[in-house]
């Protein structure tokens, strides 16, 4: 048998590679391991006294914008002047948010106003809905 012989069978396989993308995943797995044991949601179901006192209405401020940029606040009709001080007002006895009702021909200018009144205040919860 000549050394060329030798050199053409193929008797072994080399495991080298292998052995290298097994270790790549190991270090992989042991960064990625202790993301994973985060918590999720924590939900708690209401008892009966507590969905009874959410059944409440909630103390919504409304504000409708019509074609003609004009403001109703809870049903009166406001000046944009007095806009941030009526919705202040409002707001120490309906902290639940804000609801905007603009009219489909309403400007954005009249909708931001609101926003950036709402924004002032401290109001977390604005809902904008086109009437």
């Amino acid at each position: 048998m000549s050394i060329s012989n030798k050199r053409d069978s193929f008797n072994e396989i080399n495991i080298t590679p292998l052995t290298d993308i097994f270790l790549v995943l190991l270090i992989i797995m042991m960064v990625i391991a202790p993301l994973l044991d985060q918590q999720g949601l924590n939900l708690m179901i209401p008892t009966e006294h507590e969905a009874q006192k959410q059944e409440k209405e909630p103390k919504i401020i409304t504000v409708n914008v019509s074609e003609k940029n004009e403001y109703l606040l809870n049903g009166t009709a406001v000046e944009a002047e007095n806009l941030l001080s009526l919705i202040k007002e409002s707001y120490q006895e309906q902290k639940d948010g804000l609801l905007i009702k603009a009219a489909q021909d309403s400007t954005h200018e009249a909708v931001v106003r609101v926003m950036d009144a709402a924004q002032q205040i401290g109001i977390q919860n604005i809902s904008v809905l086109e009437d």
